[in-house]
């Protein structure tokens, strides 16, 4: 029964958080190494009582309980039969790690040093159809590592040691997307450069006992910071260069700069797509905010 409270709290706490809808998503736990405690198909994570959870074993053969098994239940049996140190599973739909899902952008770039230790590579899985075997197909290629998960134009999925650890993924994961959309607005997340991601990642585990599962690619991360310490040249089109700049120098969402495309001839930005740090200066000194 503690087990059945347990899973029941924190379907409660994802409906709370606004992290699913209606009957949307479903939690399981581990309740050894051939039973799963699951929740059932079509029920409000919001009303979810203990009486209504099913067990299944790991070929997701309903062993007790009255409801159906969700079509969604081979998300779970995948990360089981996968990793033995999973015990938990939490899938939802939360309003922003969603929202990069469906634009088809992912979470993988180093911002955050908790989500580095916490949540470590955070890959973008393609789309697969709901209730069938593509969708935990997407997820394949990055079980034997990934602990956070988005799914193309469908939601998120996290893993943990416990349904504890998992429901805490999913709401690091969910802040993480939030925060990123917001300092889109403000002009980009500006990522962490290599040297202190290394040094993060070399300190992890002594500081703060974790092991993280995180990739850093090195040329994405060097090139991107090199850029903007050195100044080096832009990619983009004439007018969009001069654009993310004056939005960047802003600081302020409210700032218009679209204006400068009456500067520029059509014929003289598709000519020129390039500009060096000279050139932007020279321009940008121009504007008064």
């Amino acid at each position: 029964m503690e087990k059945r409270l347990e899973l029941v709290k924190f379907c409660h706490k994802v409906y709370e958080k606004g992290f699913v809808s209606a009957t949307d998503g479903n939690l399981s736990l581990r309740l050894d190494s051939k039973r799963i405690l699951i929740t059932p198909s079509g029920k409000n994570k919001g009303e979810v009582k203990p009486e209504d959870l099913l067990t299944i074993d790991n070929y997701g053969r309903k062993l007790d309980g009255n409801g159906k098994v969700s079509t969604e239940a081979k998300i779970h049996l995948l990360a089981y039969n996968s990793r033995p140190e999973v015990n938990a599973v939490v899938h939802c739909h939360p309003v922003y790690a969603t929202a990069f899902a469906t634009a088809g952008i992912d979470l993988s770039e180093p911002v955050f040093p908790e989500v580095i230790l916490s949540l470590g590579e955070i890959p973008l899985c393609k789309y697969g159809t709901p209730s069938t075997d593509e969708l935990p197909a997407s997820m394949k290629p990055y079980i034997n590592y990934a602990w956070a998960f988005l799914l193309q134009n469908h939601g998120a999925v996290t893993l943990g040691v416990s349904i504890e650890d998992a429901y805490y993924k999913m709401e690091k994961l969910e802040h993480a997307a939030q925060t990123i959309f917001v300092a889109k607005i403000l002009g980009g997340a500006h990522p962490l450069s290599r040297e202190n991601v290394v040094k993060l990642l070399n300190i992890a585990e002594k500081t703060y006992g974790i092991k993280p599962k995180f990739k850093l690619n090195v040329s994405a991360v060097t090139n991107r910071n090199e850029k903007s310490i050195t100044g080096a040249s832009e990619s983009g089109t004439y007018t969009e260069i001069i654009e993310n700049r004056l939005k960047s120098r802003a600081g302020n969402p409210k700032v218009n700069p679209f204006d400068v495309k009456s500067r520029f001839t059509s014929n003289e930005q598709n000519q020129r797509n390039t500009i060096n740090t000279e050139e932007i200066n020279k321009i940008i000194k121009e504007f008064k905010f």
